[in-house]
Order: C-alpha cells, then sequence, then structure tokens
C-alpha cells in the first residue's frame, strides 16, 4: 500500500479530510503513529497477547504474517572459556528466536549441535547437571543473552564452528517524503512504504487511528480503531 492511500484511509477513520479545525493531523504525526503501531502489533503477535492467544509460529497465519521479519546472521564469538560470547546482537534485533551451530572436539569432525534458551540465573546449575550440562555426546548445549550478546555454553568441552543467529528484526518505518522524520528531524528525501501485506496495512491502520485518536481525546475513534485492530487479526 503506498503512503497516499495510507494516509488518505488514517484521516478518513479519524474524520479529519475535510477538518480545518486545530485537530489536523500533520504527517509527521501519522509517521510516529504508524511506526508506533506496527511495532506493538508485532510485538502481541510475538508474545501472543492478541484475540486469538497464538504467538509466533504457532498457526500458518503467524508464520505467513511474521515470516518477513525472521532474520539470519552469522555470530562473530570469542572463547570465554567456559562459554562463547558473541559481539553485540544487530541494531534491528527485535527477539530471539534460536541459535544453530555445529561443534567439534579433538578427535571428531565437526557435527550439529541443539542449543537451548536458558535463564542467566541458572548458569551454575545447569554446569554442575550431569543431564542439562554441555555435552558433546548428546549433541546438546545452552545460550543465555547479557549484555546485549549471546553467551554459547560449552564448559570447554568442544569448539564451536560457524554459529548463527535467528531473530526477529523491528519493522522497518515508513517516511512520507517531503515530511520531517520525527525521529531525526530531517526532511524524508522519499516514501518509505511499509513492507507488510496490505491486509496487516489494514490492522496497522485502525492499530494508527486508535493511537492518534487517544491523542487527541477523540474516545469513539479510539474504541473503533482499537476494536477492529483485534477483532480482523
Amino acid at each position: 500500500m503506498n503512503n497516499a492511500t495510507l494516509q488518505l484511509k488514517i484521516k478518513q477513520r479519524l474524520n479529519k479530510l475535510a477538518s480545518n479545525d486545530y485537530d489536523n493531523i500533520e504527517c509527521w504525526q501519522i509517521v510516529e503513529a504508524f511506526n508506533k503501531a506496527q511495532l506493538e502489533w508485532v510485538r502481541r503477535q510475538l508474545h501472543a497477547s492478541n484475540i486469538f492467544k497464538e504467538g509466533d509460529e504457532q498457526s500458518k497465519r503467524r508464520i505467513d504474517d511474521l515470516q518477513i521479519l525472521m532474520q539470519q546472521t552469522n555470530l562473530n564469538v570469542q572463547d570465554r572459556v567456559l562459554f562463547y560470547e558473541s559481539s553485540e546482537l544487530p541494531s534491528d534485533y527485535l527477539e530471539y528466536k534460536r541459535v544453530a551451530t555445529l561443534a567439534k572436539d579433538e578427535c571428531c569432525p565437526p557435527r550439529s549441535m541443539t542449543v537451548y534458551l536458558a535463564e542467566e540465573a541458572n548458569v551454575d546449575q545447569l554446569l554442575r547437571d550431569v543431564n542439562k550440562k554441555p555435552s558433546w555426546e548428546w549433541g546438546e548445549m545452552f545460550a543465555t543473552l547479557m549484555n546485549n550478546r549471546v553467551r554459547l555454553y560449552t564448559n570447554d568441552e568442544f569448539d564451536l564452528v560457524r554459529p548463527s543467529l535467528y531473530y526477529y528484526r523491528k519493522p522497518i518505518n515508513i517516511q512520507i517524503a517531503g515530511c520531517k522524520d520525527p525521529y531525526t528531524q530531517a526532511l524524508s528525501a522519499a516514501d518509505v512504504e511499509c513492507e507488510f501485506k496490505d491486509d496487516i496495512v489494514e490492522l496497522l491502520i485502525d492499530e494508527t487511528v486508535s493511537i492518534l485518536a487517544g491523542d487527541i481525546e477523540s474516545i469513539i475513534q479510539y474504541q473503533r480503531g482499537s476494536q477492529s485492530a483485534e477483532k480482523n487479526n
């Protein structure tokens, strides 16, 4: 959906198409509200705090809706004896999905490992537990997230080969050409359209209307936007 249509739909649902009063909505407000709406929508789908209680990959619809945000990147890691620590997570990182890696020891060629995400608070117990500590024999290990980095625990029993991170990134912020960017305060040189499918954009428009209506205390449009966004989700 192009940005001209997006703005038209938002103003229509706010009943501002022919308004000349002080409640006129400026383009930077639409940009800010829409970008906020799409980030909130994505977080709600990932966390299953939507009307159907479906998180990511819990239905074909969730897989289809969110697959555009799934990313894979190679991890640059350093050996810290008990664990390998990655460089900082990507700037567009939103939510962890999984880590894939090979591992090797002195006598055997690389093999695939199963990596479980664990809590940093439980690391000491996990390293002592014979059933949960990293094991070359069983092909299992665990990882934690700390200080915007991934820690891959090996207990100094094997080395990692080509670890990679799968994650959900933040949605790309839209921009409207000629409008002041609310984040950088610079004029946007070109349109940046929403990357989601048009059916999702329709939901995001209702979300955006709800945010803007709340800002201008328009309770009817606020309620309609919120209800439409959820019931059609």
